[in-house]
C-alpha cells in the first residue's frame, strides 16, 4: 500500500496518508491527510510530488475520523482541488468546524475535566497547550457516510466499517477482497488507542471500543493499514492483545479501588500513569473514566460526588470486558 509518512510529535507517533491512484483514469484519493502545520503540509506536498501529483490533483479524501492529525489538511486540499471529503456522519460537523458542534464539544470537555477531578492548574496547562499549537486547519465541506456505505475512490472499492470508541465517527475502510482495511486509530501497532479522553462525545466509550475490537477480530483481516506508523501484519492478534490489555486495566483499577476506597478519575489516572502533560492531561483521566464508567454500568462500583467506590466483592475482569 502506498503511504506517505507525516510528522507528528504529539499524537501517537507519525501519521500516515495513504495514496490511492488509478493509472487508467488518473483518479487520485487520499485516506487521511495529516495535521495542518507547515512541516506536515510540506511532507504531504513532497510525498505527492515524488509520485507525480500536486494537492490540486486530489479527487477524493476519505477520513477515518475527525481528529486534527487525520483531518487537519482536508479543507485546504478540498479548496485547492475540489475533492470530495467523506467522513462518518457523527464526525462531519466537526470536520466542517460547525460552530455549534465545536462549542458543544468544548462545553462537554470542560464539564468532564471538572467531573473527573482534574486540578485547575492541570486544566489550565491543557488549554494553554492547545492554544500554543495551531493545528485546526481550514474547514471542509464533508460528505457524510454511514456504516456499510461503499466508496469508489482512486480505483479502489472501499466498504465503510463504523468502529466507534476512540472517536464517535471513527471508521475503517475495507478493501473489495475483504482481506485488508484502513483502520485509522481503531487498532495501532505500538500504542493502545486512547478511549475516553480522545472524544468527549462518546457515551460508554469502553463498551463501544470493545465492540469495535470484537468486530475487527470477527472480520479477521490479513493485514491492516493504521493511521500511525507501520502496517499491522497480524491484526486479529493485535486486536486481541488490546482487548486483553483493557481486561487487565479494568482489573487493576478494581484492585486499586478495593485497596484505596473511593477515588475520582484523576486519582485513578495518577495511579496508572503518574504525572501528565500536554494532550495526556485529558487522555489519562479519560482512559480512567472509560473503565470506571464501565464498572459503574456493570454495577460493580458506585458513583457519588465525582468519586467511584466498589459495591461488590471483586470479580474477574474477564467477566466485565
Amino acid at each position: 500500500m502506498d503511504r506517505i509518512s507525516l510528522g507528528n510529535d504529539e499524537f501517537e507517533g507519525r501519521n500516515n496518508a495513504y495514496v490511492l491512484a488509478d493509472d487508467d483514469t488518473g483518479e487520485l484519493a487520499l485516506v487521511d491527510t495529516g495535521i495542518a502545520t507547515d512541516d506536515i503540509r510540506r511532507d504531504l506536498r513532497e510525498g505527492l510530488a515524488e509520485r507525480g501529483y500536486e494537492l490540486s490533483d486530489v479527487d477524493d479524501i476519505v477520513l477515518t475520523h475527525f481528529h486534527v492529525d487525520h483531518a487537519g489538511l482536508a479543507g485546504e486540499i478540498q479548496a485547492a482541488s475540489g475533492a470530495t471529503v467523506s467522513v462518518h456522519a457523527a464526525d462531519a460537523p466537526l470536520v466542517a468546524q460547525d460552530p455549534d458542534a465545536v462549542a458543544a464539544v468544548e462545553e462537554r470537555r470542560r464539564e468532564l475535566l471538572a467531573e473527573w477531578g482534574v486540578p485547575e492548574d492541570a486544566r489550565n496547562e491543557f488549554f494553554a497547550f492547545f492554544e500554543s499549537v495551531e493545528i485546526e486547519g481550514r474547514p471542509a465541506e464533508p460528505t457524510p457516510i454511514e456504516d456499510g456505505d461503499v466508496l469508489e475512490v482512486g480505483g479502489r472499492t472501499l466498504e465503510t466499517v463504523h468502529a466507534p470508541g476512540h472517536a464517535a465517527g471513527l471508521c475503517c475502510f475495507e478493501t473489495a477482497d475483504g482481506d485488508e482495511a484502513f483502520v485509522g486509530d481503531a487498532v495501532l501497532p505500538v500504542y493502545t488507542p486512547n478511549v475516553g479522553g480522545a472524544d468527549f462525545r462518546v457515551d460508554r466509550p469502553l463498551e463501544k471500543y470493545v465492540a469495535t475490537l470484537e468486530r475487527l477480530i470477527d472480520r479477521d483481516y490479513d493485514r491492516v493499514w493504521p493511521g500511525h506508523r507501520d502496517p499491522i501484519e497480524e491484526p486479529t492478534e493485535r486486536a486481541e492483545t488490546i482487548l486483553e490489555h483493557h481486561r487487565e486495566r479494568t482489573a487493576t483499577i478494581l484492585d486499586f479501588l478495593t485497596d484505596h476506597g473511593s477515588a475520582d478519575a484523576w486519582t485513578v489516572s495518577n495511579y496508572l500513569f503518574g504525572d501528565l502533560e500536554g494532550i495526556h492531561i485529558v487522555h489519562g483521566p479519560g482512559e480512567a473514566f472509560a473503565h470506571l464508567d464501565h464498572l459503574r454500568h456493570e454495577g460493580v462500583v458506585a458513583y457519588e460526588n465525582g468519586e467511584y467506590c466498589p459495591v461488590t466483592d471483586p470479580i474477574s475482569a474477564t467477566e466485565l470486558v
